[in-house]
């Protein structure tokens, strides 16, 4: 395919916020728009969006940055990344949500996982899909849609309901009905063997999930369908579709064995590039497909922290301890250490590698001489803790960092760049440009519309510079003893 117009149009389903972004050639950003979604907690444990609003807004935020760059002629292609793991579920003729989306926090399926690992069934799951029994994941979440909704329940028995995660929901109302799923999304749901072409039907049967109702499995770059005209103001070919993680870690150029990335954003995830080996974790870490690409998949081990930006957002929103996530470089740094408070941010459970669904928050070491400053410091230090866990784990299975490149939103502050950099003493790098997720999923869109003759040359001509944070002196042992004896109380 011969592309036209100059740009990339990015969308980019967070899942705080919606973004829509138009990239040049070079990696420059030309134009954004942006709304925040709305958060359902409907109950303790439970996290949902509206799959509509999601939708709406996306496609509102589209509108605007074509609208700043003079039409949609100026569009060549559109690359999509999402949160992964959400699941949607709509019926395949009218194309409306049936329910509110369940959300990758969401923690209703911790009994169902529990019970399937009593069942023995973990050590078969993980040896095909990469990944662990725990809510996190897609499947247990469709099977409690199909189980619980009796509009999902009636679709499903009249052939008629899609379940999908965000990018599967997008490209669907984007194209009038194309139901696909990336290789890269599919690997997050617990049905996609990371050996296997498509959706396993044993794994489905396991789940309960109906395997109809899922999208066919594509590569990360390709064409995947054309636009409804009447949207966007003509046809753009959708070019690239990535889970966020997997698309940040193409952003930052880990397109070798061994690269590896942090992305600090509402959660943290780091992943390290396996090539074509097959990831296999002794220490809890995950396996999952980076990319495929004319059916070829490059593998990453991946480790999942499920709280890292949002226990900002809880200190500003929830206790009013901040008025901006701005504020907390500052603070930080207005004390010589969190005066022996420590923060264990389990708000939705521990991820990797302790994988404890039913762990909740601590902050311990609180006297009547600790001020918010103290507070923010330890929520600042926590990442630095729990990406240390992560560091851990992933030397134990073979793959030690010796870099670690970092985006997303908190990576701006500098204080929590260093603090890593001195906890974990390897150098870290971040770009100038740190929405990466974006900008990985420019790259794969455009390959897919033929800018580019591969990943490593759209990352050359895209990817920006870097500034480095050196380590400094080790930290104070009894910091890391002091996480421990917190995290144990959790």
């Amino acid at each position: 395919m011969t592309a036209t117009g100059d740009l990339i149009l990015v969308l980019d389903a967070g899942t705080t916020s919606t973004r829509a972004i138009l990239f040049a050639p070079d990696g420059t950003m030309r134009a954004v728009a942006q709304a925040e979604l709305t958060q359902h907690y409907p109950q303790a444990g439970w996290v949902e969006h509206d799959a509509g609003e999601i939708w709406a807004k996306t496609l509102a935020a589209a509108r605007d940055v074509i609208g700043q760059a003079g039409g949609a002629d100026r569009v060549a292609a559109i690359g999509i990344t999402n949160q992964r793991e959400t699941v949607v579920a709509w019926d395949k003729v009218t194309g409306e949500p049936l329910h509110h989306a369940l959300v990758w926090q969401d923690r209703r399926t911790a009994d169902a996982c529990a019970a399937l690992k009593n069942a023995g069934q973990e050590p078969v799951v993980q040896a095909a899909t990469g990944l662990l029994l725990d809510p996190y994941f897609s499947a247990t979440k469709m099977r409690w849609l199909v189980d619980n909704v009796p509009a999902v329940q009636a679709a499903a028995a009249a052939g008629r309901l899609a379940l999908g995660t965000v990018e599967s929901w997008l490209v669907w109302k984007l194209t009038g009905g194309a139901h696909v799923t990336d290789a890269s999304n599919a690997s997050r749901t617990l049905l996609l063997p990371l050996d296997g072409a498509s959706w396993d039907d044993g794994l489905c049967d396991l789940f309960g999930v109906p395997r109809g109702a899922l999208g066919e499995v594509v590569d990360n770059a390709g064409q995947f369908g054309l636009t409804d005209p009447a949207l966007l103001g003509r046809a753009i070919p959708i070019t690239g579709l990535a889970g966020d993680q997997q698309s940040a870690t193409i952003g930052q150029g880990c397109l070798a064995p061994g690269q590896t990335k942090a992305t600090f954003g509402t959660g943290a995830f780091v992943l390290a590039n396996m090539g074509d080996a097959l990831p296999r974790s002794g220490h809890r870490l995950l396996g999952t497909v980076l990319y495929q690409l004319g059916g070829k998949r490059d593998y990453a081990l991946e480790g999942s922290v499920f709280v890292a930006g949002s226990l900002i957002k809880w200190l500003r929103d929830g206790l009013g301890v901040i008025a901006s996530a701005g504020e907390s470089e500052a603070l930080a740094r207005s004390v010589p250490d969190s005066g022996g408070v420590v923060i264990v941010p389990a708000l939705s459970g521990l991820g990797a590698p302790h994988w404890r669904p039913e762990a909740r928050g601590v902050i311990t070491g609180m006297s009547f001489s600790t001020t918010r400053a103290h507070l923010v410091r330890a929520a600042l230090e926590a990442m630095a803790m729990q990406t240390q866990d992560l560091a851990s784990a992933f030397a134990a299975d073979g793959a030690e960092w010796t870099t670690l490149r970092i985006d997303g939103g908190m990576s701006a502050n500098d204080w929590m760049a260093q603090d890593l950099a001195d906890v974990l003493q390897v150098p870290v790098e971040r770009p100038d440009f740190v929405e990466t997720t974006a900008l990985g999923a420019a790259m794969l869109a455009g390959v897919g519309a033929g800018l580019y003759p591969s990943l490593s040359a759209a990352s050359g001509a895209m990817r920006g510079a870097v500034r480095t944070f050196a380590p400094g002196l080790q930290v104070d042992p009894e910091r890391r003893a002091g996480w421990e004896r917190a995290l144990a109380a959790s």
